[in-house]
């Protein structure tokens, strides 16, 4: 599928501005596809450097920019693909950028584990750095059109939004399960000190069981048999994987809020219901309402980045079992949501909310209205 994705657009509109583009994400989300694209559409004198090829890790390996003037030549663009590779890359970016300033270099990387360690201090102010995900059901809609793609929306919550596995109808359960099996955690075991891999795939599996729940770090500990900083530590790494990620509770008023509360989501619902086995129809699923809400906030969390929205994003609770499933707190107003799969479905804000925190607008988001909710900003 020739499928234009949102951040082609917002890189060009940074090319030639004397900074680095960054890219980072998981692996088989499309990154050297839109390393391509871009090179396609430039009209420039184009360097491609893939650090999976020893030999170049070792011409970027702490260059001297004599070096580099000789790797780069007259190239105009220069990409680098899967820079985590190398061990230094921040400094020979800085080295890039302060040396050759009409260059422009877009750099991927396929996770933030060692990739934004190592550049973050040296690309200090010099760099534009962005996160690319699986498809966006927007992605997908503005290629394919909203008819089609509400029609396989069902498709999309069980199988997610992989490239490969959108690419490949027919042939989904065999890719989901090679990227749960040989890409997920590979960034994790390769530059992360993992006395006992197969916790981790516990881990996942536990998370998995428990989207749109408080997570309790005891019980995982309990379960697993490893201590809750340990616990916390995988999770850590899990996010800076592009794995999952956690939204906190909201608490500033009220007695009874849940006020250290934390719950998980995941990028990708096909990567979930992988992770359980679980592909079955919606009708006959215990889970709907849980993958419903994976699918949106995770939807949402694309189109925030990839929109620039900088609101802070949280669910509330209180022990008196009054929720809301997700707030956004942007310049001082609280955007609260509830989901409901079924349109007929009716929800209210709650009163104890409402009254503590009058600046509040409240939306229900269904099977039919959820496109206004994780569109791109316009």
């Amino acid at each position: 599928m020739n499928l234009s994705r949102e951040l082609e657009q917002i890189i060009e509109n940074k090319l030639y501005q004397k900074k680095a583009i960054v890219v980072v994400g998981p692996r088989q989300v499309g990154k050297t596809t839109l390393l391509n694209s871009i090179a396609e559409r430039s009209g420039k004198k184009i360097l491609f450097l893939n650090c999976d090829e020893p030999d170049v890790r070792k011409k970027l390996d702490l260059p001297t920019s004599t070096q580099l003037k000789a790797l780069i030549g007259n190239a105009e663009l220069i990409l680098i693909d899967e820079a985590q590779r190398v061990k230094d890359i921040g400094i020979t970016l800085k080295l890039l950028i302060d040396n050759f300033p009409e260059k422009q270099v877009v750099v991927t990387g396929s996770s933030a584990l060692e990739l934004s360690n190592s550049i973050n201090e040296p690309l200090t102010g010099r760099k534009f750095e962005y996160k690319m995900f699986p498809f966006s059901f927007q992605e997908l809609v503005n290629t394919n059109g909203l008819l089609l793609e509400t029609r396989l929306l069902e498709h999309r919550m069980i199988y997610g939004l992989y490239p490969d596995v959108v690419n490949n109808q027919g042939n989904e359960r065999e890719i989901l399960t090679n990227i749960v099996s040989s890409y997920l955690y590979k960034d994790i075991f390769e530059f992360q000190d993992i006395r006992k891999p197969g916790i981790i795939e516990k881990l996942l599996q536990a998370l998995a069981l428990q989207i749109g729940s408080e997570v309790s770090f005891n019980e995982l500990s309990n379960l697993l048999g490893i201590d809750t900083a340990t616990v916390q530590r995988y999770i850590n790494l899990l996010e800076k994987s592009y794995i999952l990620f956690h939204l906190r509770s909201f608490s500033r008023n009220v007695r009874n809020e849940l006020k250290k509360s934390t719950k998980i989501y995941f990028y990708d619902n096909g990567v979930r219901n992988a992770l359980i086995s679980n592909y079955n129809p919606l009708a006959i699923r215990n889970d709907l309402g849980e993958l419903w809400e994976n699918f949106l906030i995770s939807e949402r969390y694309k189109r925030n980045n990839y929109s620039s929205n900088y609101a802070n994003f949280y669910f509330w609770r209180t022990t008196q079992q009054q929720e809301i499933d997700y707030i956004e707190e942007r310049d001082g107003q609280l955007n609260c949501y509830e989901f409901k799969w079924d349109a007929n479905k009716k929800a209210a804000l709650s009163m104890t909310f409402s009254s503590n925190y009058p600046n509040t607008t409240f939306r229900i988001i269904n099977s039919e209205n959820f496109m206004d909710f994780i569109g791109s900003e316009k």
